[in-house]
């Protein structure tokens, strides 16, 4: 049962083959026996998942239906879930048990999606390599020595180990499709404003946004149709019908103008991945799809802007974790400054401690207008250029990452190496794009991604895609060894 895809357990559970209780009994005994080995979880709640799942069969019983109803999932820790650690891959929120479901957490649940647990992260979501978690490295199946991505690294890891199906994920400068990539699986960002922040812990807020990660673009439209929609809570949701993501899958791509941007084959880039993107592009020619070469010219200073934006934001979104509400709490303080200070060296490991002196140092009187104001015009830019590319083609294509997954510790000394590897997904969010990373191959038994941008709220054009490549290809049907 756990190396069917979402859409067959949901045809599975239809046909009575199996019980969602079965299924959560099955999968909860394969992340007890191999999760060992990966890390990509930080929290199990058998009983939650048990309860829901015995839920689903009833409502099933009684003539109810529903893509996700009994259908097991995986939250990325910082979905703030009803009496369950939330912990944001932090020792600062170790001992936080939230006091009320994120809209995500809610909605899924509603739908009747079983909550196997919440998955691993970077802490705060701040990294590309799901090594900064307070507990621990997530590992890769593909090659437990090598990353899995991040900051969704969890999540992405546990789909692609076969221990849950599909899994939530956030995305604030690739940290959906990056982790998709390098673990085989299609991951989705939604247009910002899709799908709501309500109850997501905040990294940099113009940026975040939640999506799914699945096997196939066909599950990453069911989840994603249970995530998406307007909250009235969420100031940043977005009134906009949400279309039914699965109705187009199978339309035709003759005649889809597809852009490819020269600048996303720049000397940076793996002349191996590079050969795989250009195969990716010759399958979706077969198909018909007509491809454009163009050019986003201000892509070159894209990760100069997201560091700055980015910190910034965060600076501010963590101010509120100070050991007074909620949250870690030095021992014996001398004063409120010793309590602040010793609370938060403590609570918060060294990557999110740099992210907030940097985010802290762009936003202080004297430097703002140089750094920060600077950051926000780039990013007008960045948007302009898309708009301009988008009047000339549906999509756009390119690498996700310039790389293949790296050794676990091998950037460690180097954070700025590691913010490269983000080069090609960070536009995506400066602007608010949708984009969606699909499977396109191998180099060195390490996971390729190949990565589609499409224009506001377009996510079913970028499922459609990924969805007909995947009809004609198999490479996101391939499983890592021992799992």
């Amino acid at each position: 049962m756990h190396q069917l895809t979402l859409a067959e357990i949901a045809r599975g559970l239809a046909d009575k083959k199996f019980s969602s209780e079965e299924l959560t009994k099955t999968l909860l005994a394969r992340i007890a026996q191999l999760d060992p080995q990966l890390n990509s979880f930080i929290t199990l709640t058998e009983d939650l998942a048990l309860e829901q799942a015995k839920a689903a069969d009833a409502r099933r019983a009684n003539g109810e239906t529903g893509a996700l109803l009994g259908a097991p999932i995986g939250h990325k820790d910082l979905f703030c879930t009803l009496g369950v650690r939330t912990s944001c891959g932090s020792k600062m929120l170790d001992n936080f048990k939230a006091p009320y479901d994120a809209t995500v957490v809610a909605k899924l649940a509603g739908a009747g999606a079983v909550t196997l647990g919440k998955t691993n992260m970077d802490e705060f979501a701040m990294g590309s390599a799901n090594e900064s978690s307070y507990y621990g490295a997530v590992k890769n199946p593909w090659n437990l020595e090598h990353v899995p991505g991040g900051s969704s690294g969890g999540s992405a890891a546990a789909v692609a180990a076969r221990l849950l199906p599909a899994a939530t994920g956030t995305d604030t400068g690739g940290s959906i499709r990056q982790p998709a990539a390098l673990t085989n699986l299609t991951g989705l960002k939604p247009t910002y404003g899709r799908v709501s922040r309500w109850g997501m812990i905040a990294y940099a807020s113009s940026l975040d946004q939640g999506g799914p990660l699945a096997r196939t673009a066909e599950d990453c439209a069911i989840l994603l149709q249970g995530m998406a929609g307007f909250d009235p809570q969420d100031s940043t949701s977005i009134d906009e019908p949400v279309p039914d993501f699965s109705a187009n899958l199978n339309g035709s791509l003759q005649g889809l103008r597809i852009g490819v941007p020269q600048e996303f084959f720049s000397e940076g880039l793996d002349s191996r991945i590079a050969e795989l993107v250009h195969n990716s592009i010759k399958e979706l020619e077969k198909l018909g799809a007509v491809i454009k070469p163009i050019s986003l010219p201000n892509m070159q200073h894209a990760i100069p802007a997201y560091y700055v934006i980015a910190p910034a934001e965060a600076s501010s979104n963590l101010s509120r974790f100070d050991g007074v509400r909620f949250g870690h709490r030095c021992e014996n303080p001398k004063d409120l400054t010793d309590l602040y200070q010793r609370s938060r060296a403590e609570g918060f490991g060294p990557e999110v401690q740099r992210r907030i002196l940097v985010g802290a140092y762009a936003l202080s009187a004297g430097y703002y207008d140089a750094y920060y104001l600077q950051a926000q015009k780039i990013r007008r830019l960045i948007k302009n250029d898309f708009m301009a590319a988008f009047n000339e083609v549906d999509i756009i294509l390119g690498p996700t990452t310039p790389n293949p997954a790296w050794k676990i510790g091998a950037k460690n000394s180097d954070p700025v190496s590691a913010y490269l590897e983000d080069v090609y997904t960070i536009t995506a969010n400066l602007a608010g794009l949708p984009g969606l990373s699909m499977p396109a191959g191998f180099v060195d038994g390490l996971p390729v991604g190949v990565q589609l941008l499409a224009p506001y709220f377009q996510e079913g054009r970028l499922l459609n895609v990924a969805h007909q490549y995947q009809l004609n290809t198999d490479w996101h049907t391939r499983s890592p060894a021992g799992f």
